[in-house]
């Protein structure tokens, strides 16, 4: 998204990714466009969060013509059954000015009606009818996809930057892991989970750590599930051909990506306390990620410290991608030294 912004306002732009290009985070995350519980986050996390729905709308008129790919943005909304939280939710749209979270709640006839696939035991829920998510993986091949079509960009995969050069308070260049040199007028680090090794060399520590999380696809008959689901930071999230993504866990095991058995069983049981008929579909994929996890959620956008052309775009934690458009806008206005569009210094390394 960083790329994307700066194309679009006449940079050029040399991408590098250690290993395939959108295929981590980003890629394996559920794509809901709102924090989950967003009354629980720093007003820092929905004030980048509030741009995302509207921004990946423009953004998929805008790309879907040369990719070919649809990000699939769907409305279907949100039903949220942790009974400690009903006061907080229905508060939120007034309290915060956030018209995109007005919600409601429905007791036991009009869940059902609404969703009849819910467990018939589910006696209440709050309601976001605005609520969206976006299919990832498809967002993130169109955006790859539309990069690459551009003249004035570069993706190098498979190649790992290692090394900052440094003059006084300004980056000469980066060195890969073969030594090869690239130059350019300003880096950006929008590295995820894997931010602290780079910025190391300048004695910065920004508590970035990778936090995996595990997920559970089933696949459904087309529409099969009308709404997205959520309790106890667990969720359902339906696919516009029928398949409904479930997750997700939250633990620190280092790098370490494989998948934990005991993990997809608190899952798959979460899913089948709100959903019970989903044991007759099957699951076609399990799969992980690694977070970029922060201390408070809130990412680091900005340039770096006694450096006047090195910038870091990172450590959004659970929401990057609904983070991802205002981010990048505010760090290319950043760097442009223009206004930003909003107050950038919650986010100042």
């Amino acid at each position: 998204m960083t790329a994307l912004e700066l194309i679009e306002h006449g940079y050029h732009v040399e991408i590098f990714d250690q290993t395939d290009a959108a295929k981590a985070a980003s890629w394996a995350g559920g794509g809901i466009l709102s924090p989950m519980y967003p009354w629980k986050y720093h007003p820092a996390v929905n004030q980048l969060a509030q741009f995302g729905k509207q921004s990946y709308l423009s953004w998929n008129k805008k790309l879907m013509p040369v990719s070919g790919i649809d990000f699939e943005i769907e409305q279907v909304g949100m039903l949220i059954f942790d009974h400690d939280q009903y006061d907080y939710g229905l508060n939120y749209a007034h309290d915060f000015h956030e018209p995109e979270q007005e919600s409601s709640l429905l007791t036991q006839d009009t869940l059902h009606q609404l969703n009849p696939r819910l467990n018939k035991t589910l006696d209440s829920a709050v309601y976001f009818p605005q609520l969206a998510n976006i299919r990832n993986p498809r967002l993130t091949q169109s955006v790859l996809k539309y990069l690459q079509s551009q003249p004035n960009v570069l993706i190098h995969q498979h190649q790992r930057i290692i090394e900052f050069k440094q003059t006084n308070n300004h980056i000469q260049a980066v060195l890969d892991e073969e030594g090869n040199r690239y130059v350019a007028d300003h880096y950006v680090i929008a590295t995820g989970a894997w931010t602290e090794n780079l910025i190391d060399q300048f004695g910065l520590k920004l508590e970035i750590k990778p936090i995996h999380g595990q997920m559970v696809l089933y696949k459904t008959p087309e529409k099969w599930l009308p709404n997205m689901c959520m309790n106890n930071t667990m969720y359902l999230i339906p696919r516009r051909d029928g398949h409904i993504v479930c997750g997700s866990s939250t633990n620190d095991f280092g790098f370490d990506r494989d998948l934990r058995e005991d993990i997809s069983q608190n899952i798959i049981q979460a899913a089948l306390s709100l959903v019970p008929d989903l044991v007759d579909f099957p699951i076609v994929k399990q799969w992980s990620g690694l977070r970029p996890g922060s201390p408070t959620g809130v990412p680091k956008i900005g340039r770096v410290k006694d450096l006047n052309n090195l910038w870091i775009n990172a450590g959004h934690y659970r929401n990057g991608l609904v983070m991802a458009p205002a981010s990048a806008r505010l760090l290319r206005e950043q760097i442009q030294g223009v206004a930003t569009f909003f107050d950038a210094s919650p986010y100042q390394i």
